[in-house]
């Protein structure tokens, strides 16, 4: 099966993918250099903000780290 992923690459030509290249296995991958800016962020830790924000702001998360928070 043929799937296309969406990436970009950085100033020293690294690729960030958009997402999960595949299932654990190694894969070919064919690399097409576009002319237009990438619309989404280079940067791993913004690809993956969002997705971990889901579970930093629950309140069951606030619950769990409050003992670090209090004063002794």
């Amino acid at each position: 099966m043929v799937r296309t992923i969406e990436a970009a690459t950085d100033e020293e030509g690294r690729i960030w993918l958009s997402g999960p290249p595949g299932q654990g296995r190694i894969r070919r991958v064919l690399v097409t250099i576009l002319d237009e800016p990438p619309t989404m962020p280079c940067d791993a830790a913004a690809l993956s903000e969002a997705t971990l924000a889901d579970d930093w702001l629950r309140p069951e998360e606030d619950e769990a780290w409050s003992h670090l928070q209090q004063a002794p």
